[in-house]
């Protein structure tokens, strides 16, 4: 059983069987979320991931699926992190993952300095805007614009908390992928793996995924595009197959 709160509701995670609590209010995980647990590198039996901006949980509960190693979610809104900690424990994972709530500037002081193997981190994505053009809905403003973290936050962090060698992946909008880039090289995280996402063939991309090694050396790789829909404005393939487990 599982306590559900509010207008809180109970989704599958398809692919993985698994169970996640949402609510349309606070803010409901997208796509983006699925294609970044999918994107991270995940050691499989040695080390430790960290999510930053876990909101409830999305991306731990789907890596979970892929690594026995231990996963840290950040969130600093308490009733994300209420969400995501009720998810953990509906699907028995509590001994895997496990949930801080608190300000991910302050992350490497809590869960240590230059000491995980990967992080990964969906950031908001929009720039604060004034007053009269941010999301009246606090639980949405804060997720979707820099009023908490920025992006520069983001990934000083990231870096703060890997060791040498560890890997840091993110996924924002293709419009802010120099400032990715080059706040990236600045806390020594090297690009070395970037795919472009697409909604479907012949538009501009409006997702970027993007991962780096802390003091790697450069060498940057372009993987393959990736499209959501196909023509008949269906999920394609390779999408199918991350949300529900399905090939054809």
């Amino acid at each position: 059983m599982v306590l559900l709160k509010d207008d809180e509701r109970l989704d599958y995670l398809l692919a993985e069987e698994l169970r996640i609590i949402q609510s349309p209010s606070v803010f409901a995980f997208s796509l983006d979320a699925v294609l970044l647990a999918r994107f991270a590198y995940l050691p499989l039996k040695r080390g430790s991931v960290v999510d930053l901006c876990s909101g409830n949980g999305v991306v731990p509960l789907l890596m979970s699926t892929k690594t026995t190693v231990p996963i840290i979610g950040v969130e600093i809104q308490e009733r994300l992190y209420d969400m995501a900690i009720r998810s953990i424990e509906y699907n028995g994972l509590g001994d895997r993952i496990s949930m801080v709530h608190g300000d991910l500037k302050e992350a490497p002081v809590q869960l240590g300095y230059e000491k995980h193997s990967v992080v990964t981190c969906n950031p908001p994505y929009f720039i604060t805007p004034s007053n009269k053009e941010i999301n009246l809905n606090e639980h949405l403003a804060i997720a979707r614009h820099e009023i908490y973290c920025t992006l520069e936050d983001c990934i000083r962090s990231s870096s703060q908390l890997l060791k040498q060698g560890g890997k840091a992946a993110f996924v924002h909008r293709p419009g802010r992928l120099l400032d990715l880039v080059t706040l990236m090289r600045k806390y020594r995280l090297e690009p070395k793996r970037l795919r472009f996402v697409y909604p479907k063939q012949g538009k501009e991309a409006n997702t970027v995924l993007i991962e780096g090694i802390k003091d790697g050396a450069p060498d940057l790789k372009i993987l393959p595009p990736l499209f959501v829909y196909d023509e008949q404005s269906e999920y394609t393939e390779e999408v199918r197959e991350m949300l529900y487990g399905e090939k054809h």
